[in-house]
Parts: structure tokens; C-alpha cells; sequence
């Protein structure tokens, strides 16, 4: 059991047969009255994020949510294929538990699949990958203006604004949080 008074970012609760997530949280003492507790929560299932307040010495279940390294290993028709390596189980996953960052993910590579209660309800994939442009307009000289960007297709299909410098074929570094370019690999 935890209480609101000992909420700290990232904690994971039971609330209403919910699994929430705390964001943020602030410990509010108004000089009249009693003091509360205010939060941002998100419905990690849903994804939803609500503000909320607590009465300090509400209490709620601890939920345990497990994050566990699997494979990428396959598409087969609407469902995405997931490897334990330690068990070589396979693991069907629904494109609605993927998430918007999945489409920088090619087959064999190490995800973080959410479960809790053994159901599956997200995938996180590595905050960097490296992927090959596939598609892209050549810079032209001279047209370089303080951060001048184009667009890209990489080697899974996903679109991205790359530096004009980045030619096909290249290797480059994405951040997968913010779908940005980091670096050449």
C-alpha cells in the first residue's frame, strides 16, 4: 500500500480498478484548511493523463507493472510478433498497444513490452536506434540556412526531417521519444 503523501514521479498505484502512473505531484498546505495533495496522473493503459487531488493519507495499492526485453521478431497480418530470450516464447501484440515511436523499430530488435497482470499494454522501444535512409532529396551547395532541413524515408517506412548533408544510404542516429535526428552512426 502506498499513501498520496508518499507519492514520488513514476510510482505506479491501483485507483478505481485503474493502474495510474504519477507525472508530477505537488504536496499543497494552504494556510486555512486542510493540506492536500495535487497530481498529474496518467491511466497507463488508456494513456489518458488527468490532474487530481488526494487527501494525504489516502491509501492505494501498489500495482507492479513488468517491463521485460523481448524481440521484435515478425509481422502477421494485423499482429506483431514479440521473442522472450530467455524462453523463446512468442508473444502476439495488437497494433493498438504498439504507440506512435514503434515505427522505428525493424525485426530483431530488443523492445521493452509493459505488462500487468500478465496482460500486455505497451511496447517501449530503445530510446535510440540507428536506421538506414532509404529515400531523400540531394542538398544543393550553398542552400544551407541556419538549420536547414529535408525530408527522409528510413529503412522501416518512417518519415523524419534529416540535415541537408544526409545523402541515401547513410546510416543515422534517431531519437525515438521525439522522432528527431541525433547524429551520422
Amino acid at each position: 500500500m502506498v499513501t498520496a503523501g508518499d507519492f514520488r514521479n513514476g510510482m505506479t498505484f491501483e485507483e478505481d480498478g485503474n493502474v495510474m502512473q504519477i507525472i508530477e505531484f505537488q504536496h499543497v498546505k494552504p494556510g486555512k484548511g486542510a493540506a492536500f495533495v495535487r497530481a498529474k496522473v496518467r491511466n497507463v493503459i488508456s494513456g489518458s493523463v488527468v490532474e487530481k487531488t488526494y487527501n494525504p493519507s489516502a491509501k492505494f495499492p501498489t500495482a507492479f507493472v513488468e517491463r521485460k526485453d523481448m524481440e521484435y521478431s515478425y509481422t502477421d497480418g494485423d499482429l506483431y510478433y514479440f521473442m522472450d530470450p530467455e524462453t523463446y516464447e512468442q508473444i502476439p501484440i495488437s497494433p493498438s498497444e504498439l504507440g506512435d515511436s514503434f515505427k522505428f523499430v525493424k525485426e530483431q530488435m530488443i523492445c521493452k513490452v509493459l505488462s500487468y497482470k500478465g496482460n500486455v499494454f505497451g511496447v517501449e522501444p530503445p530510446n535510440f536506434v540507428e536506421l538506414e535512409v532509404t529515400k531523400t532529396d540531394p542538398g544543393f551547395k550553398g542552400d544551407t540556412a541556419t538549420n536547414a532541413t529535408k525530408p527522409a524515408t528510413l529503412e522501416t517506412g518512417a518519415e523524419i526531417k534529416v540535415p541537408l548533408f544526409i545523402e541515401e544510404g547513410e546510416v543515422i542516429r534517431i531519437d525515438t521519444r521525439t522522432g528527431e535526428y541525433m547524429e551520422r552512426a
